[in-house]
């Protein structure tokens, strides 16, 4: 029995019961039921438009919302969104600009799903920016949901995407020096092993997510972390909500996190409570976690939202009802350093 069904019974049954009382008696029932009835409603109201990401983008999410607030969809808010740090010569994690692998071939990954369920994604991808909106192609012109290397690249070409040098002078001088050491130890915090995952509620309750990166910085040639396996990095369900990952990507795939984190919502974990249990299901593995970072984002279909991570230093950015803000992680580190 659903809860409307529950509660119109309940005030017929009070009725009855109520058949002799007195007029006091009557009133009650009826003022609560009608406050039973008002609370009900109230939970089926949708939630503002609203957009979070992953680390303190600000300008990702100032676009999404913005987008929002004007009637976009979460779609195509997330997507937009992001197109702002893939964009960003300045960020050494996503798109142009980005960290290189141990041969200088910068390389980048992203995935997207919309409120339907459908995904696309694209790994190892070469001279092309907007990968976030060639996983969107992907999902909504090809029979597929994942191509990779120089298939996706010569799909992004036949969809119109610009050859691009994705490797600027900045980040070819910093390779050339690090080769000198070959030094590889991601660093927690530092931004040589992060992403960009942004999640969208549009006006019409509609969930949407998407993330972005160049993977871990000096990786192997060929190497894809989690953040274009969807489950892993990105995942959405339009009836419960969604969550996205960013750091160690090779820890986040051992326990298909933010799949797991929709599912713990979808049994009534808040977002919050959802993305704790997903970070002590890494932790609790061994004491490795210490030497690395990772870190998740939730919204639940009522708009409530969670982050948590291992290690102290993890923000979030959400943007609501025309306010932007910087919101600092919860974190699990045991020792609390």
């Amino acid at each position: 029995m659903n809860r409307r069904k529950f509660i119109n019974r309940s005030a017929v049954a009070g009725a009855g019961i109520a058949t002799g009382a007195s007029i006091l008696g009557c009133d009650d029932n009826d003022k609560n039921s009608k406050d039973n009835n008002s609370a009900f409603a109230k939970a089926q109201q949708k939630p503002a438009p609203i957009a979070i990401c992953t680390w303190g983008f600000s300008g990702a999410t100032q676009k999404a919302g913005e987008l929002l607030t004007k009637g976009s969809s979460a779609l195509d808010a997330v997507v937009a969104g992001v197109a702002v740090e893939e964009e960003n010569i300045e960020n050494t994690t996503v798109g142009i600009g980005a960290t290189p692998d141990r041969e200088g071939n910068v390389t980048l990954d992203a995935c997207v799903m919309n409120p339907e369920g459908d995904c696309g994604a694209v790994l190892a991808v070469e001279n092309i920016v907007n990968v976030a909106a060639l996983a969107r192609k992907v999902m909504e012109d090809t029979p597929h949901v994942i191509l990779a290397g120089k298939g996706a690249e010569e799909f992004a070409y036949q969809q119109g995407f610009k050859k691009e040098n994705l490797l600027t002078e900045e980040r070819k001088n910093a390779w050339q020096e690090w080769l000198k050491t070959s030094d590889y130890k991601p660093k927690i915090n530092i931004e040589n092993h992060d992403t960009i995952g942004m999640l969208a509620i549009d006006k019409d309750g509609d969930i949407a997510g998407v993330c972005t990166t160049s993977g871990l910085g000096y990786k192997m040639k060929g190497r894809v972390g989690d953040s274009p396996i969807i489950g892993s990095g990105l995942f959405i369900d339009n009836e419960v909500g969604g969550a996205v990952a960013t750091g160690m990507g090779e820890e986040v795939l051992k326990t298909v996190g933010s799949f797991l984190i929709v599912e713990l919502m979808r049994g009534g974990m808040s977002p919050q409570k959802a993305c704790e249990e997903a970070i002590t299901r890494i932790t609790k593995k061994g004491p490795r976690y210490k030497d690395f970072q990772i870190a998740y984002i939730a919204i639940n279909k009522s708009g409530e939202v969670g982050s948590h991570c291992i290690h102290k230093g993890f923000t979030m950015m959400k943007y609501q009802n025309g306010e932007n803000k910087n919101i600092t992680s919860s974190y699990y580190n045991s020792d609390k350093s």
